[in-house]
């Protein structure tokens, strides 16, 4: 799935988030270090799951957790820039959902690095998965 996104552009995600790169993202090489573009990720889906989904993760009965990430890397990320983080929904199971992910510098048409990440609905309190509750299912649905 995460393979299609690389020819994707920004305007192709109809979520998007601005990621200001900091002095301390870059290493040694000068060049965001790769498990900077992981957090990128999930700030994206953090994000997007409170703003949008309305994930409360400390009161909701259940509440997503990763289970599942991967990045592509297909050309570096500096600071100073400002990132464009884009996400939509590549998938929706009983239980689970999958993000399609992309990290844009800024002024760039295709995706610096590309992936997905897994999410499973899980009861708060017997940590074991649970079906996507069909609010959740109606704001998934509309970022496929």
């Amino acid at each position: 799935m995460s393979e299609k996104l690389r020819n994707q552009r920004l305007k192709d995600f109809p979520y998007r988030i601005s990621i200001p790169t900091r002095w301390g993202d870059n290493d040694m090489l000068g060049h965001v270090n790769n498990v900077v573009y992981y957090r990128y990720f999930e700030a994206i889906v953090v994000r997007f799951m409170m703003e949008v989904a309305g994930v409360d993760w400390l009161n909701d009965p259940s509440n997503p957790q990763a289970v599942e990430s991967l990045c592509r890397f297909h050309r570096s990320l500096s600071f100073p820039d400002t990132v464009e983080g884009a996400l939509k929904v590549e998938k929706i199971g009983n239980s689970s959902v999958t993000f399609g992910v992309a990290l844009f510098g800024s002024d760039d048409e295709k995706p610096a690095a590309t992936g997905h990440i897994v999410e499973v609905f899980v009861d708060a309190n017997e940590s074991k998965s649970v079906p996507i509750t069909d609010d959740h299912r109606a704001v998934f649905e509309r970022y496929l």
